[in-house]
């Protein structure tokens, strides 16, 4: 029986099917399954279905305890792009101001040294890390739930921005609703397609500690970016640090594990008062009245200074406050 089979079956019984099942509801099902059909009608609705014994099938993903019986593609592009180096970033949906700032940098910059980013499509950290990525190269959204689908429904135009170039992929047949328990079978397929995952800011029992743990149980290399000892949205993180995994400070952490060194690139040139500003916001982040307390200039001269560097690239604000961003690569 094909992979095709098991996957159309498990759509059919709302269950996680990734080998033969033994009973009477498979052996009916199969008997009467139309392979030709089913492959005519995901064509029809630009579909593929990658199956796990197919050559062309991620090597990584297929390395790993459970693999899924395949892989449903929306998307354009190649099969190949599924094995190419690749870096999970994962974070909490509910992310800070700077978890999305760090995400979409470091997504950006990931791509941009040539890895492919793969994350699940979710709120904050995935959703920006897939957007840093589309800004210089090539992503891959991995879903939980069918392959037709977008969830959450607010990143229906990101899964088409993504499938524009990339892919967005699922082990679920078209048609299967999201359920809670999809999700973290959806993060043993985002850590699989990957030789690295990171994780930015975590919540503890957040999926992303799931997908974090689905790594290290494959041998794959796990970072975590340090947070504040005292937010929520870091005990997950800081907690994978005290177990072992590496501290991310800048993507060069993840860079070196793949031989590759990170772009180096001349900032922008600014003016005096923006210039000023810059170096008082490596300090830390602040508002706009904090900055000129830093540096002593008018509040006209700091405004004009803040949206400077904002159209150069080099500072971003979130609720009120301004962060030093780094130049792309």
């Amino acid at each position: 029986m094909t992979e095709l089979a098991l996957a159309a079956f498990a759509a059919e019984a709302n269950a996680h099917v990734v080998s033969q099942p033994r009973g009477r509801r498979f052996a009916r099902f199969a008997a009467g399954f139309d392979e030709r059909s089913y492959l005519g009608e995901l064509e029809r609705r630009g579909l593929r279905f990658l199956a796990r014994s197919d050559p062309g099938f991620p090597p990584l993903l297929r390395a790993i305890h459970d693999p899924p019986a395949g892989l449903f593609l929306r998307g354009p592009a190649d099969t190949a792009l599924l094995a190419r180096p690749a870096v999970a970033v994962v974070g909490a949906r509910a992310c800070s101001a700077y978890g999305g700032n760090v995400s979409r940098m470091l997504g950006r910059e990931l791509a941009s040294a040539g890895l492919v980013v793969v994350s699940g499509l979710a709120r904050g950290v995935d959703g920006e890390a897939h957007r840093g990525a589309l800004e210089a190269g090539l992503t891959v959204a991995v879903l939980g739930c069918g392959i037709d689908r977008n969830y959450p429904a607010a990143h229906a135009r990101l899964a088409a921005e993504i499938a524009a170039s990339g892919l967005v992929v699922s082990e679920y047949a078209p048609g299967v609703e999201p359920a809670p328990w999809r999700f973290p079978a959806r993060n043993r397929i985002v850590a699989g397609l990957a030789a690295a995952t990171v994780v930015i800011e975590a919540r503890e029992g957040s999926g992303a500690l799931i997908t974090a743990d689905f790594a290290l149980e494959e041998g794959r290399d796990v970072f975590a970016v340090p947070g504040e000892i005292t937010g929520s949205l870091a005990e997950g993180t800081n907690r994978l640090l005290r177990d072992g995994a590496s501290p991310l400070t800048a993507s060069g952490d993840v860079l070196d594990l793949f031989g590759i060194a990170p772009n180096v690139s001349r900032p922008p040139s600014v003016g005096r008062h923006a210039a000023f500003v810059l170096e008082r916001l490596a300090a830390g982040a602040a508002t706009a009245d904090e900055l000129a307390g830093r540096t002593e200039l008018p509040p006209s001269a700091v405004a004009a200074a803040l949206a400077e560097l904002e159209l150069s690239g080099l500072a971003a604000e979130a609720d009120g406050r301004y962060r030093a961003v780094r130049p792309q690569g």
